[in-house]
């Protein structure tokens, strides 16, 4: 069984003014030499804090935004630099769910029509089954006959996301790309859906991208998880060995659910120090830490991007 997604030294950089009067522009580094794997019918989990860069790299792999260098491999194929006439039947087998599913609804559309357009646009079927089609998908995420002939707004939150969940079903996708899915609903709504996300990855043997900023949903949902931190992949592993040994500070941070910023990162920052991008909120640091940013490394199939595990200067990678 070979890969279905693989992406390797992904990178994008946005240039931004400093004002909207300003000449110079500063260079972010979004998304910084990301590589990973992703097999058929498998959950990769990718988790951060806001800015991290997973909403970017989910768009760089859908090539909503394009990536400035690296490559991407989908089925076999070079998903990133290949023609569009070899890349547009690939297209309906990647689909992609937004974080808000009011905004990424047309709400001049009934629902029929929204679940409709991606069968229409790929040419899938004819347009007397259409209707049959959409049904037999609404009643897989849970919603009846009577809400083809709503429109966005008369539904609910949760329903929403049910609707976008269906549009990406509808083409029969082998990989979902699922971008902070249920962050805008209700904790009791969020609940249904990642239950009918697991429902949905076994009945239809479906790949799914699923990144969240909440490890405890990532964990319920993934078989491998990618902890990112300012674009960067500060350690990869599976789910149970993550959660049972987990490596970097930042990956014990959390879980532990700790947060903030601190001036010292700010001041480095603006003194264009180098070192580990986690140094000023690491309680584990050690001058090496300060001066050297640690790259990616392999213990056994457990990725960390850290100069010590656990405990901090006790084993040296």
């Amino acid at each position: 069984m070979g890969t279905l997604l693989s992406v390797s030294e992904l990178t994008k950089i946005y240039e931004v003014r400093r004002t909207v009067f300003s000449v110079r522009k500063d260079l972010i580094t979004a998304v910084d030499h990301v590589s990973f794997d992703l097999m058929p019918g498998k959950t990769l989990g990718v988790v951060g804090e806001s800015g991290s860069g997973k909403s970017t790299l989910a768009r760089c792999v859908m090539l909503l935004e394009k990536a400035d260098s690296g490559t991407i491999a989908f089925a076999g194929f070079d998903w990133m630099n290949g023609h569009e006439s070899q890349r547009r039947p690939l297209r309906k087998e990647m689909q992609i769910i937004f974080q808000d599913p009011y905004s990424s609804l047309n709400p001049r559309k009934r629902i029929l029509d929204i679940i409709c357009e991606p069968l229409l646009a790929h040419r899938m079927v004819a347009k007397g089954e259409m209707k049959d089609k959409a049904l037999e998908i609404m009643k897989a995420v849970g919603l009846d006959e009577d809400s083809l002939k709503k429109y966005p707004h008369e539904m609910s939150g949760g329903q929403r996301q049910r609707v976008a969940i269906a549009r990406a079903l509808s083409t029969t996708p082998k990989c979902i790309i699922a971008d902070e899915p249920v962050s805008s609903l209700d904790v009791s709504v969020q609940a249904q859906i990642i239950n009918l996300f697991l429902d949905i990855r076994e009945r239809f043997a479906i790949s799914f991208l699923f990144i969240s900023h909440d490890l405890s949903i990532v964990k319920f949902l993934s078989d491998e998880i990618m902890v990112m931190y300012r674009g960067r992949v500060l350690e990869r592993a599976s789910r149970e060995d993550l959660f049972s040994n987990p490596l970097h500070p930042y990956t014990r941070m959390l879980i532990d659910s700790a947060h903030g910023e601190t001036p010292e990162r700010q001041e480095r920052e603006a003194a264009g120090q180098g070192g580990c991008l986690f140094f000023d909120r690491c309680t584990d640091r050690q001058e090496k830490c300060r001066e050297t940013q640690p790259q990616l490394r392999s213990q056994a199939d457990h990725f960390v991007a850290c100069h010590y595990v656990y405990p901090c200067g006790k084993r040296a990678l």
